[in-house]
């Protein structure tokens, strides 16, 4: 390996001040996980490389998998590799279909698809969402933002794409524009907008232990 190679490819990742002065501390699990929100709308002069997306797939080798079957698969979309093919074949924003999201100049452009390499079952789809969170705490704490996209049809990504195998979710990864803040639910869990803030209704903790 060449000399300082790490070295460089963090500050290719994280910019050239990054290991500059004291080492911060880490933010903690409980604080990387309230800073994981959904985020639809982001900041397109920011470029995703492959090197972050591969950090966030590697997280995958160290995360339970029921049986230890390991049977997910990734495929790495940024600008320079065909992220556009995806652009008009998923939807965002489910509860805001008013806002058409993603808004028109400001979509993500970075995705890792996410594929299988066995019929789903209930495993699996526990497998799945173990990767997506592990995933996106991941890129939560390299200072990034994404989202889960499920709304999407699987026959016309696989073909865009030209996948071997059939996608199941797709995350979107890039730097968020919204201002996200999580509020106690009253009743509605839906999410809503106000005044330029995305508010996410949560439960108590007293409302979800039984």
């Amino acid at each position: 390996m060449a000399d300082n190679y790490l070295e460089r490819r963090y500050e290719e990742v994280f910019g050239p001040s990054a290991r500059k002065g004291p080492a911060k501390r880490s933010a903690g699990l409980e604080t990387l996980m309230k800073r994981n929100r959904s985020y639809r709308e982001y900041d397109t002069s920011y470029v995703v490389n492959r090197f972050q997306l591969e950090a966030m797939v590697r997280v995958n080798r160290y995360l339970a998998s029921g049986r230890n079957a390991q049977t997910l698969r990734f495929r790495l979309l940024t600008k320079e590799n065909g992220s556009d093919k995806l652009q008009g074949l998923y939807h965002l924003g489910r509860a805001l279909p008013e806002l058409h999201l993603p808004r028109k100049g400001a979509e993500p452009e970075a995705f890792i698809v996410i594929c299988a390499t066995v019929a789903p079952d209930r495993n699996l789809w526990i497998d799945l969402g173990i990767s997506c969170e592990g995933m996106l705490l991941k890129a939560t704490e390299m200072g990034l933002q994404g989202v889960i996209i499920c709304n999407f049809n699987p026959a016309e990504v696989k073909a865009a794409l030209d996948l071997p195998l059939d996608p199941l979710c797709i995350i979107a990864v890039g730097r968020g524009l919204e201002k996200i803040e999580i509020v106690d639910a009253a009743g509605n869990l839906d999410y809503y907008r106000r005044d330029g803030i995305h508010y996410v209704p949560k439960l108590s903790l007293e409302d979800i232990i039984i």
